[in-house]
């Protein structure tokens, strides 16, 4: 073989080695990158009381950052970005959840669950009269009711448009002829304050997890919200949601002991669902439409969690019912009246342990 042949096989090796050392460039020159945008956005939402000085210690670590990352490009300098990133890391960490601020007053009262056996009590159950999203007369209710009447579980999604990101929320059905018990796992937001999903993922919100009456979580997203509601029927044997409503229970109690912060990609409403179904014996893998929640109707209705004896297409149409809440309004039969036009509720196959 002569030397033209031989070239091409020497050529090779050095070409792959280029690509491989761009492609660590790249990769360290992105993963610095997601440092310092983290740890800015870390001190701009941090627990400084003055706007202009998270501002200014924000702009001043950027900066700082940039110049010692990919302009000095000295060895001191990098060490002189780990002890301030670790710094700014050990502050985050250390700024608590509080239980007690300014709150607005839909998440003003925190529930609570008083347990005994399969008896429980809870306190603190949202009922409020909207005439408006934010006027409304305050009411807190007590329910009581045995976990052994529980019989089955509903999915609402809320949409504030119909895409990929939505609101999803629970409400527990009994045979005893109890109304339906919704909890919708929520920010806990200040007067003055509204959802940011940025500024959520930087401990600017506490987490609530509300219970109430499907008139109060259900009625005033429909009428009030201008959101579109969604209501599925899950497919799970009653001892799976009674487990599950254990689960919402225990949470429900930690969290009125010890506040817990709002994230929205580690502890948020439907992240947080899947959780406490896996714990109660759901099988299932991770799937992006569980943070893609607007998406998560068709992803439970190809894992048959959903009635499956309709084309999707179908049953998604006949569980809106933005309508039909919005005309049941205040009557006393609301909960039957959004369930009016739902399929039948599908029976669990016998081998279902969820």
């Amino acid at each position: 073989m002569d030397e033209a042949e031989k070239s091409p096989l020497r050529r090779r090796p050095t070409w792959i080695a280029r690509s491989l050392g761009w492609c660590r460039k790249g990769l360290r020159i992105f993963g610095q990158f997601l440092l310092i945008a983290w740890a800015t956005l870390a001190i701009y939402f941090s627990n400084l009381p003055w706007a202009w000085a998270r501002l200014a210690s924000a702009i001043v670590f950027g900066s700082f950052a940039v110049w010692a990352l990919w302009i000095a490009r000295r060895r001191e300098m990098r060490w002189a970005f780990a002890g301030a990133f670790a710094g700014v890391l050990i502050w985050w960490i250390c700024i608590p959840a509080l239980q007690y601020r300014p709150w607005r007053g839909d998440v003003a009262a925190l529930p609570r669950a008083i347990i005994d056996g399969d008896h429980v009590r809870l306190v603190n159950v949202r009922n409020f009269t909207y005439r408006s999203r934010h006027d409304f007369d305050v009411k807190y209710e007590e329910r009581e009711f045995s976990l052994a009447h529980v019989t089955s579980l509903d999915l609402f999604i809320s949409y504030w448009q119909v895409g990929p990101v939505g609101h999803t929320f629970v409400s527990f059905n009994f045979d005893d002829g109890s109304p339906p018990l919704s909890i919708s796992i929520e920010t806990r937001p200040e007067v003055g304050e509204g959802f940011d999903p940025l500024a959520s993922m930087f401990k600017q919100f506490e987490l609530i997890y509300v219970v109430g009456d499907e008139h109060d979580l259900v009625g005033s997203r429909a009428s009030h919200r201008s959101e579109d509601v969604f209501l599925y029927r899950i497919v799970a044997a009653p001892g799976g949601v009674r487990q599950l409503l254990r689960f919402y229970l225990d949470r429900i109690n930690e969290l009125a002991d010890r506040p817990e912060w709002y994230h929205l990609l580690t502890n948020s409403c439907t992240i947080n669902i899947f959780r406490y179904a896996d714990a109660a014996g759901r099988e299932g893998r991770f799937d992006i439409r569980q943070l893609l929640n607007g998406w998560v109707d068709a992803y439970l209705y190809a894992t048959g969690w959903l009635d499956t004896s309709l084309p999707f297409e179908e049953l998604r149409r006949r569980s809106r019912i933005t309508d039909v809440a919005k005309a049941a309004a205040d009557a006393p039969d609301f909960s039957q009246r959004i369930r009016a036009y739902l399929p039948p509720a599908e029976e669990p196959d016998t081998k279902d342990t969820h």
